[in-house]
């Protein structure tokens, strides 16, 4: 679907790399002489009627390895079947971002362009963002990817940032969804967007390769804002979350810490004018702060799916309704093991029940059940080995609530 030639793409790459022009200046001298060709046809004195006159210098002047970074994209659109570039004044722009104050001059992508095209009939398939925790409790990835995959069988795609954690989670999700577990994909179901803060030609986190692999398989997308060779770099991160914002109705946050960046994207999507929805946790947990943190502030507190699909409904494609029954708390209670009477031994599941949803200390349980501490380590062991808990940090237990 790329349409740029390489003269094309020479003068759209030398704007975005040229230094200290970024995406304002850009837009502005795009506003003032049209297409890049224009503008580095221009002589000093019409550029500094724009722009200051070390800028207009500096646009003068080839940026350093222009050439080896000219060759290596090109190089990259002709060898990756599914790889394109979109600029600023495509028609494949998605007129989402152009909606907000700082649209990149140009995307990489790599993948289904129809999700996010404004000339496709699949962009008219609505997005939800979740975000949330690189280090989340097994819980809060459970919870992500339940959400995904219940939003991806209610036929809207999921944006993520393919971090490790909750990203991670709801980008499977999104997948489970629409390969149907492994079987035909379903096309009337949502697949899942990534919007990454590196060049598409590395993967970040590495961990992750498999993952970007299945979301391109599968009729998903990888985009970027970065040029090619762009190396994880720290600020490039809460940059990419106002992408994630803008191309999705609302955003949910799972889990974050007060001072994660999942709530920069809770932030942006304020900004923005969407919605923002916040699942609540412990308040033993500092993964759970960020979202009560955010619920005070407004976001609106959600348990199911449904919730935020009942909140977003009027700005959903008609029809959005799920093609699977949504989680909510009764059926997530009735999906757990049964439970028995708190403290007798005797039943097996009795200690799932002396859990509770919270993180717990061993000696809190002992105190709960009554239990000696040797034959309530070799339980733990066997709910743990058998997913029903998870061992968190700093020695606490935690029961798990399968989606």
């Amino acid at each position: 679907m790329n349409q740029l030639d390489k003269n094309e793409l020479n003068t759209w790459l030398r704007l975005c790399l040229t230094p200290g022009v970024g995406n304002l200046y850009g837009r502005k001298l795009l506003t003032a002489f049209g297409l890049p060709q224009a503008i580095f046809s221009q002589n000093a004195s019409a550029l500094r009627q724009v722009v200051s006159t070390a800028m207009a210098n500096a646009l003068l002047t080839q940026p350093e390895n222009f050439d080896k970074q000219l060759e290596t994209t090109w190089t990259w659109l002709q060898t990756e079947p599914l790889a394109n570039i979109i600029t600023l004044g495509d028609a494949h722009y998605p007129s989402k971002l152009l909606q907000t104050e700082d649209p990149p001059l140009v995307l990489y992508a790599l993948g289904n362009l129809a999700l996010i095209s404004p000339n496709t009939h699949q962009a008219t398939k609505d997005s939800i963002a979740i975000v949330g925790s690189r280090n989340p409790t097994p819980q809060g990835v459970l919870s992500a990817h339940a959400f995904a995959k219940a939003f991806g069988e209610a036929g809207i795609t999921v944006v993520s940032g393919l971090a490790l954690g909750i990203d991670g989670a709801a980008h499977e999700g999104a997948l489970e969804a629409y390969s149907g577990g492994g079987s035909t994909p379903q096309s009337n179901y949502g697949s899942t967007i990534a919007v990454v803060g590196t060049g598409l030609d590395r993967v970040y986190p590495a961990k992750h390769h498999a993952l970007a692999k299945r979301i391109v398989e599968l009729q998903g997308l990888i985009i970027s804002e970065f040029p090619l060779g762009t190396p994880p770099l720290p600020p490039n991160f809460p940059k990419r979350n106002r992408i994630i914002s803008a191309l999705s109705l609302g955003t949910l946050v799972v889990e974050a810490t007060v001072k994660s960046g999942s709530l920069i994207t809770a932030r942006m999507a304020t900004e923005q004018g969407k919605e923002v929805f916040a699942i609540p946790g412990s308040i033993h947990a500092p993964q759970s702060r960020g979202c009560h943190a955010l619920i005070k502030q407004g976001a609106k507190l959600v348990e199911t799916a449904q919730d935020v699909l009942e909140e977003l409904r009027p700005l959903l494609t008609p029809p959005a309704l799920p093609n699977s029954k949504l989680l909510s708390p009764e059926s997530i209670q009735n999906q757990t093991s049964d439970v028995h009477q708190v403290g007798d031994k005797d039943e097996p599941d009795s200690l799932v029940k002396s859990l509770g949803y919270d993180p717990v200390s061993l000696d809190a349980l002992v105190a709960r059940t009554g239990w000696d501490t040797a034959s309530l380590q070799v339980r733990l062991m066997e709910l743990e080995l058998d997913g029903q808990v998870a061992r968190l940090p700093g020695g606490l237990y935690q029961r798990v609530v399968a989606g």
